[in-house]
């Protein structure tokens, strides 16, 4: 079985290499300055820009999704009942697992990038997550789902790594460069309305398509729809250009053996370590906080005594106003990265506000009424996601180009994969010595309360960003 194993891999890699070869003899050259040219985009710049951004909407997509299919595939795929042991197991089975195995490959992502180029890793990491929401959409058991979201959320760690580089590198201007990155960025936004649209779909259409595993499960077709993105990325892929800069370092020999212990030298070190708590604590607050609102909306004083129809109805309309948040903030940052000389200075400002906004949400807000904690949810959104979209722009400044994908990956996949996720379980574990009459109130409780110290936390570090930091050269020392 190796053996024809490995001659599939030496024909797809050939395939590829010849793919890059011909892409190579239409696109090689140093990108076109906007100064030359004005601001506006060439026909491959505009298709690298589409291609990018749908990436980013789905992997939101797959991630986002997850939540709303959870509850019926345990019970479809393990006949589990909701609330008891065995069913909480699985949950959170689900939702960890996946993140530290998308953390584990997101590390080797990085260096892929880096050691066989940024398009190369982003095409076929996206094929890796779409056909792997396909096997996961036939699963027969939890294990087979468990198995194919891990290989889902290991696509999209991957992806985000490569795809924050090749643009970074392909729009090199900065001004270019900042614009694309925050509008690019923006479209995953949509990711949580997509989800939330495509579940609804499936909901409501699933007896019409054709059947998925024998069965109409609606959860089935959710996942079928992440299969989208690979569609337009095999029609477009032979027109889109790998990194110029990328091809350079490559050509002088810098490219071929990158090292993640080059991250060790001092100054590095120092950015990896700063831009590892900047995602802990950011990825920390959609995931320990932001996430949990659903859980938290049912324990509503006015909500106790309507019917378990209308509270989910309520439930579903304060995550559809989070995931406005969720694109607002992602506008809100590209409108304003261009006018904002010091993005230092932007950073401290968000963070300061998140540290008064997002606590009151959940410590205030949760107590007084659907309206106030909705209004206090799009804030919250709002406030999480604008920084994020800054530390992936400013984070391909920080590392050398020969090392901007081993970077980028152990400093995302550490800090938003392994720390992030993990918050969760502080949340939730704190949330049990809360005062409260209540459950949800006790997690709203805990979620303020968690939500200060990581704001607090993200504030302090904000201070040690720097505008422009240097590119370190590492030439000549992968193998010191």
């Amino acid at each position: 079985m190796a053996a024809p194993a490995a001659n599939s891999m030496t024909v797809i890699l050939e395939a590829d290499r010849l793919a890059d070869a011909i892409v190579s003899s239409m696109t090689d050259g140093p990108p076109i300055s906007a100064e030359s040219r004005g601001d506006s985009f060439t026909t491959i710049e505009w298709l690298v820009c589409a291609v990018a951004a749908l990436g980013f909407a789905f992997d939101l997509y797959e991630m986002l999704v997850l939540p709303v299919i959870v509850r019926p595939a345990i019970m479809t795929l393990g006949g589990l009942t909701p609330g008891t042991g065995e069913f909480n197991r699985w949950v959170g089975l689900m939702f960890y697992v996946p993140a530290v195995a998308g953390a584990a490959l997101g590390l080797v992502g990085g260096w892929l990038t880096d050691r066989f180029g940024r398009r190369r890793v982003l095409t076929w990491s996206i094929l890796l997550y779409a056909l792997s929401s396909v096997a996961a959409a036939r699963a027969a058991t939890l294990e087979e789902l468990l198995v194919f979201r891990c290989v889902t959320v290991m696509g999209v760690s991957a992806e985000y790594v490569a795809a924050v580089a090749w643009l970074a590198e392909l729009f090199e201007e900065p001004r270019r460069r900042e614009r694309v990155l925050g509008v690019t960025q923006s479209a995953a936004g949509l990711g949580g309305l997509m989800a939330t649209a495509g579940y609804g779909l499936a909901v409501t259409f699933a007896d019409r398509l054709p059947s998925i595993a024998a069965t109409h499960d609606p959860w089935r077709y959710a996942l079928v729809f992440g299969l989208l993105p690979a569609i337009p990325l095999i029609l477009l892929r032979p027109f889109l250009p790998e990194s110029p800069e990328w091809r350079r370092q490559r050509s002088a020999g810098r490219a071929a053996c990158p090292r993640i212990r080059a991250l060790l030298r001092p100054v590095l070190r120092r950015r990896t370590l700063l831009m590892i708590v900047l995602f802990a604590c950011t990825y920390g607050l959609a995931s320990g906080v932001l996430l949990q609102t659903p859980r938290i909306v049912p324990g509503l004083a006015a909500l106790r005594e309507m019917p378990a129809r209308r509270v989910e109805q309520t439930v579903s309309a304060v995550q559809f106003i989070g995931e406005l948040g969720v694109l607002a903030g992602r506008l809100l940052f590209a409108l304003i990265v261009l006018r904002v000389a010091s993005q230092r200075r932007l950073a401290r400002g968000l963070f300061a506000a998140g540290l008064i906004v997002i606590p009151a949400a959940y410590l205030v807000g949760a107590t007084h009424g659907v309206v106030v904690l909705a209004v206090g949810v799009f804030l919250t959104a709002l406030l999480i996601n604008a920084p994020i979209s800054l530390i992936w722009n400013a984070l391909p400044r920080v590392y050398p180009t020969e090392l901007r994908g081993t970077g980028e990956g152990v400093a995302y996949n550490v800090g938003a994969r392994l720390l992030g996720t993990f918050v969760v379980v502080i949340t939730t574990q704190l949330a049990g010595v809360m005062p409260g009459d209540a459950a949800s109130s006790q997690l709203a409780r805990s979620a303020g309360i968690v939500a200060i110290g990581l704001c607090a936390t993200a504030l302090i570090a904000s201070f040690a960003l720097a505008d422009s930091p240097g590119h370190v050269s590492l030439r000549g020392e992968y193998n010191s």
